[in-house]
Order: C-alpha cells, then sequence, then structure tokens
C-alpha cells in the first residue's frame, strides 16, 4: 500500500481520478480498524490532513460551514453553533470518548453512514446540506438526499465530501440530540434528534430524525407537521410518534431487538419534545 498527503485540493483531484483502489484518510477512527482487521486494503492512502480548505468553520449569510476535517472535539467546542445548529453541536459531544473525539472528523463519519452512528440523524434533524467535490466539480446535496442505504451515500465514486453547511436558524430553535445506548460511548440503540422553536405556545418549527431504527435516519414530513402549529399536548407527540414507528424497520443486533427499538421510538421522541418545550418556556 501506497501513502500520499497531498497539499492542495488539484493535488487531491489528480490522485483522485488516477487511482483506481484508493481511501481518503480523514481522522482514521473508523477506516484504520476497517483495514486492521482486513476488512479494507486499498492500493492508496490518501491523507486528508495538510488540506486547510477542509478544516475549521465559519458563517456565511446565517448558515454554518464545517469544513470536513473538523473533529467532533472542536464542534463541541464550538459556541458559534447556536439555534437550529446547536443540534449538531449537541450530537458531536456525545460520540464515542474524548480520545476518538479529538482525532474523529464529521466529513469521516458522514461518509462512513452508519445509521447508528450521531451525526447522520443529527445532521437530516438540522436541515444540513453537504458539499462535495468529484472530477465535474463541485455541487451540494442535500441531507435528505446524501443517506441512500446502510454504509452508502449518494456520493458518487469519485466525489469527496468538502464541507457541511448547517442553517442557522430558526435564531430561537433549541436542538437536542438524545441517545439511548447500553453504555457510555457506544453507538446509539435509538436515538432522537429534534430542532424545535416556539412562538408563544404554540411550536412554529419543527423536525425530527430517528436514527438507528432503518437503514438511514428515519425523517417523515407529515410528523413535523403534526407538532407545528400545535401546543405540543402529548395527544398531539403520540400521533407524529405513531407515524415514525410506523415507518421504522429496525434491526436486530448486539445493541437491541428490533422490538426493543420500536419499544424506545415513542419514548425518546416524547423526551425530547417534552424537554425542548420546557426550556424554552424559561427562554
Amino acid at each position: 500500500m501506497n501513502y500520499v498527503e497531498p497539499s492542495s485540493i488539484t493535488e487531491l483531484m489528480n490522485y483522485v481520478t488516477t487511482v483506481e483502489d484508493y481511501r481518503c484518510l480523514a481522522g482514521g477512527a473508523t477506516l484504520v480498524a476497517m483495514m486492521n482487521v482486513g476488512l479494507v486494503e486499498p492500493e492508496l492512502l490518501i491523507s486528508l490532513h495538510k488540506l486547510d480548505e477542509l478544516k475549521g468553520m465559519r458563517i456565511d449569510q446565517n448558515v454554518i460551514r464545517i469544513g470536513a476535517m473538523t473533529t467532533h472535539t472542536a464542534i463541541t467546542d464550538e459556541d458559534r453553533l447556536t439555534g437550529n445548529a446547536s443540534l449538531v453541536r449537541s450530537a458531536a459531544g456525545q460520540i464515542a470518548h474524548s480520545a476518538v473525539r479529538n482525532m474523529g472528523t464529521i466529513g469521516g463519519a458522514i461518509s462512513h453512514a452508519d445509521p447508528s452512528a450521531d451525526f447522520p440523524a443529527a445532521l437530516t434533524a438540522a436541515n444540513a446540506t453537504i458539499e462535495v467535490l468529484g472530477p465535474s466539480g463541485r455541487r451540494v446535496i442535500q441531507i435528505d438526499d446524501f443517506f441512500v442505504n446502510y454504509l452508502e451515500t449518494s456520493l458518487t465514486e469519485k466525489e469527496i465530501v468538502m464541507a457541511i453547511m448547517v442553517p442557522l436558524s430558526p435564531a430561537d430553535a433549541i436542538g437536542h440530540h438524545l441517545k439511548f445506548s447500553r453504555v457510555d460511548g457506544d453507538y446509539a440503540t435509538v436515538s432522537v434528534s429534534l430542532a424545535l422553536a416556539m412562538e408563544g405556545r404554540i411550536c412554529s418549527y419543527a423536525r425530527i430524525a430517528v436514527g438507528s431504527v432503518a437503514a438511514v435516519p428515519l425523517r417523515l414530513k407529515e410528523a413535523d407537521d403534526i407538532l407545528i402549529g400545535s401546543n405540543l399536548e402529548e395527544s398531539e407527540i403520540a400521533r407524529a410518534s405513531e407515524l415514525l414507528l410506523k415507518s421504522s424497520d429496525p434491526i436486530d443486533d448486539v445493541r437491541g431487538s428490533s422490538s426493543y427499538r420500536k419499544f424506545l421510538i415513542p419514548r425518546l421522541i416524547r423526551q425530547a419534545v417534552l424537554q425542548s418545550k420546557k426550556e424554552l418556556s424559561y427562554t
């Protein structure tokens, strides 16, 4: 196996377009583990660590742009992730443990597309968009179109994630990533990501995504619409939860059975909504 460290996007794309069997190395938390057990053995390993364009965060027109090589720790510590975008900060702080958060990157995490991971559901609820680069240039993918199956995204073979754009609006929204796992730091048995805003006693904005219950983050506009314009009473939360529950298709694995995951879905949604409603009533 060969190893290279391109120092420019042009150099990176030269490797990507001329080598068939390659892997891009971001934080390495997942890729190195897969290489260690022989699941992947690329001809060329392309490190992204010298590419400054993929690093850091900046705000542009009420959207925060998060470079693909930004670590989970940097996102956790970023106080500009407010309003709707606070949801992404909430999720980042719950990923594994500090050693992993210091090493892992958001671009690497979403490119792996594990539905049990924290960022896929959080970015779906936050209505993010993904900027990618390939031989044909740059394009932007809506988050609802980015994850297409288990461990599969809509990236073409030669495309890489450049950045994640997260709207800061609604500025008065509260974002929560509620995660149920066997032990601290584990992948979720079920997770619920929620962005919620209120005008007085009425819900003015809601976007829910449930993780680890389908091949991709589960979101239904119909469920969001039940909450929007409502007082977020128990009956309304239950109706939205029922829609999501009926659309779920969880698997049986070491973290929980399908039936157990279905048991958790409405309970976590209720907890996330009522917790957000309570917090908003004191702002």
